[in-house]
């Protein structure tokens, strides 16, 4: 019921209606009022509903949805492709992951580079046919972030895999191949040889690539 229901606000299905009440939703999905009660209130901490007294319960508009909640971010994705939010994600990217590569380089423990070789490994073999080269090029990235040794990005994990699916698949689209093992391998060997500042730059390379990528397709567009 959760997911029904917050699907169906964040793709506009309740666009210009009145939010069902209580009863019509238990009635709907024919569950408790107990079991609705608690769907509304997790989609109210996810930021997409509000219930006010006389007022009852309200969409609320987007710019008051927690992007950050992988629930509501894959709603989103789910809605009708727009390059405008693909843009909006890659320029979070764009802030996010050249910083972690570059603290990947200063502080991954051994475990930490184990990722992300284990990540380029499945690049490798993804490339040979022996792999999902986009769930290989998601474990590459995570492990960027998780080796970074900084709590805060190991949080942002399941938003940016979340957001790294819809992302890298339609990159790869524009651009008609697999991600390119040569840049990733270039933000490996920078982390593996403690070189902050070179896999910054390796890291932002491969986000300018997708940067570019980006405006062109909405060239094409407008």
């Amino acid at each position: 019921m959760l997911d029904a229901l917050g699907r169906a606000i964040v793709t506009g299905e309740f666009a210009g209606k009145s939010f069902p009440t209580e009863a019509e939703l238990a009635q709907t999905y024919a569950v408790s009022r107990s079991v609705t009660r608690e769907a509304v209130k997790m989609l109210t901490t996810k930021g997409l509903l509000s219930a006010r007294p006389r007022q009852g319960t309200i969409i609320q508009p987007e710019a008051g949805w927690n992007l950050f909640d992988p629930d509501v971010l894959r709603w989103l994705l789910e809605r009708k492709f727009s390059i405008n939010l693909l843009r909006h994600f890659n320029e979070l990217r764009v802030s996010i992951e050249p910083a972690a590569a570059e603290l990947a380089a200063r502080k991954a423990t051994p475990e930490g580079l184990a990722m992300i070789e284990a990540g380029y490994q499945r690049m490798v073999a993804a490339e040979a046919g022996q792999d999902d080269p986009l769930d290989a090029d998601i474990a590459f990235h995570v492990a960027v972030l998780c080796a970074a040794g900084n709590p805060f990005y190991a949080q942002f994990r399941d938003v940016v895999e979340t957001a790294l699916r819809t992302s890298i698949r339609f990159t790869n689209r524009f651009k008609g191949r697999t991600a390119s093992l040569p840049a990733h391998r270039a933000v490996k060997l920078a982390i593996e040889a403690r070189d902050s500042a070179g896999a910054y730059t390796a890291m932002s390379m491969i986000l300018r690539e997708v940067m570019l990528l980006i405006a062109d397709a909405e060239r094409q567009e407008g």
